[in-house]
């Protein structure tokens, strides 16, 4: 557990990992049920197997390849807290065999978006479901990118300058005052919805330095995403 603490600490200042007595005393308000359940156990094979239960509970379908990894290589699951707010941490063996830590915030219907705030009814529910069952974001802790971003982090086009739009070869084909990035790889790609066209959960592959990829499944996009960030 130092050593996991020492990682952890190169990465956040603030960062402390939950002990058995605080986590005896935390309530829902704190901590969802779900993960409640989970962390209060103290067997770490118990932990994984009651952790990917919930992933197949929400999301056995969007996130199936992310399952089926976690389902061979999550070797413990731990509660952190960073300043004051509770996540968890999965252990997870990758591709290297090495150990990496990814991060899943505690789900939180209070988050300080205003912009995504004020359309969030209109995000595919699919999305919703993510964020409001699973997790506020699921990401590699180092960098909190390959991946899911927290509610907090999620970016909206209309705030950002995108120099490629200059570089387009064909007519943009989203609305930046409607579009939000959900996934970002901390490598200038991004998973992104336009609110008024994301039927069928629709999304737009969009790249700070190549050409969009359009009328991408979501889905498809991110599970395929996460599973590099892996291996």
């Amino acid at each position: 557990m130092e050593d996991k603490l020492q990682f952890l600490e190169k990465y956040r200042k603030h960062v402390e990992l939950v002990y058995a007595e605080e986590i005896n005393d935390l309530t829902t308000d704190e901590v969802t049920i779900n993960w409640l359940n989970v962390i209060k156990e103290k067997d770490s094979r118990t932990k994984v197997e009651k952790t990917l239960e919930i992933w197949k509970e929400f999301v056995s379908i969007d996130l199936r390849n992310t399952i089926s990894y976690l389902e061979e290589n999550l070797l413990d699951i731990d509660l952190i807290k960073d300043n004051g707010n509770y996540s968890i941490l999965y252990s997870v063996r990758v591709g290297d065999g090495e150990v990496d830590y990814y991060e899943g915030g505690i789900p939180n219907h209070n988050f300080n978006n205003p912009e995504l705030i004020a359309v969030w009814s209109k995000i595919p529910s699919s999305i919703k479901n993510f964020y409001e069952n699973l997790h506020n974001g699921f990401y590699y802790f180092a960098s909190r990118a390959m991946g899911l971003v927290p509610l907090e982090n999620v970016t909206f086009f209309d705030d950002d300058e995108w120099s490629i739009i200059e570089e387009l070869k064909e007519p943009l084909q989203i609305n930046l005052k409607s579009t939000f990035s959900f996934f970002n790889s901390g490598m200038g790609g991004y998973v992104a919805i336009d609110y008024n066209n994301c039927n069928n959960d629709k999304a737009t592959m969009w790249f700070s330095d190549e050409q969009p990829k359009y009328n991408a499944d979501f889905w498809d996009v991110v599970d395929e995403w996460i599973v590099i960030g892996f291996e």
